[in-house]
């Protein structure tokens, strides 16, 4: 590469490849990790015009998760990344209340029926009780440029909610958002929190509620339900921050329903879509019947 000509191999890992600097100290720790004309270098070396470059990502397990058999959509899937349309009551990681629940683990039993080695890498991360497309890297170096593109607002997000109360017009919240005292999860719209800005945009007004499109500027936590509620309308089922009626809704009425990214390796842009689940469906149409 002409243009590396003169340069030391990390520059040229971090800057064309867009290796973060973890991946590159990882690859360092392997034979095979990163060679320059078949030969295992420092990655001070210095590249020369005609240089040969080679990087193997060495692969692992997610030994810490158990594989479970759990019903899983796969929306998109090639040699490095994967799209799922996560189902609600579904979270995404392990935890000690949610052992064998989660994506995690039907990701994790997946991957043995192909008998594959993964470790699980999700890219964009929804609530237990949120629906929708989430990407997963199938390996670090996919992880590692999705991840970058996320950071940098690369990766488009857009949802349905059902909110409570009929909405006049579209609009835009920016509202700082930061961790309600004294709450391990509630956040709270507060002068010092983090610049946290959403997008909505009317689809339908039900008999007391209403469908909204919304876009995220930031990915701060719980930001859909936080800045709905501020606006007097919280999400319908929002227990947290609305009211809490199991017998109407039984979650925070959200779903991921459009996903785009460029894909770590060629360069396309991949856009996906995903249908609303049934509970929001129904919920819906009977809304209708009312009006």
């Amino acid at each position: 590469m002409p243009d590396y000509d003169g340069e030391n191999l990390k520059t040229l890992l971090k800057r064309h490849f867009k290796m973060s600097s973890n991946l590159v100290k990882t690859l360092k720790k392997y034979d095979e990790g990163i060679r320059v004309n078949g030969a295992r270098e420092r990655v001070s070396y210095v590249l020369k015009t005609g240089d040969e470059v080679s990087v193997t990502l060495v692969e692992g397990a997610s030994e810490n998760i158990a594989p479970v058999r759990l019903p899983l959509d796969i929306v998109y899937e090639d040699e490095d990344v994967m799209v799922i349309n996560k189902p609600p009551a579904m979270p995404t990681h392990p935890s000690p209340d949610n052992y064998d629940n989660t994506l995690a683990n039907a990701l994790m039993y997946y991957f043995l029926e192909k008998g594959e080695e993964r470790v699980f890498r999700a890219v964009n991360r929804l609530d237990k009780d949120t629906s929708g497309l989430m990407a997963v890297a199938k390996n670090s170096y996919a992880h590692a440029r999705l991840a970058e593109d996320l950071k940098e607002k690369k990766l488009r997000r857009k949802y349905t909610a059902i909110v409570c109360g009929e909405i006049d017009e579209d609009g835009v919240i920016d509202a700082p958002i930061k961790r309600r005292e004294g709450s391990a999860i509630e956040r709270e719209v507060a002068e010092y929190g983090q610049r946290a800005v959403t997008r909505y945009k009317i689809l339908e007004r039900l008999d007391g509620y209403t469908v909204l499109e919304l876009e995220l500027e930031t990915g701060r936590t719980h930001q859909i339900r936080v800045h709905m509620a501020y606006i007097g309308h919280p999400l319908l089922g929002d227990w947290l921050y609305g009211e809490e009626n199991h017998a109407l809704f039984d979650r925070p009425a959200l779903h991921s329903c459009f996903l785009e990214m460029t894909h770590p390796l060629t360069g396309e842009t991949l856009k996906f879509t995903a249908p609303l689940p049934e509970d929001m469906r129904k919920f819906i149409v009977s809304r209708q019947k009312l009006r």
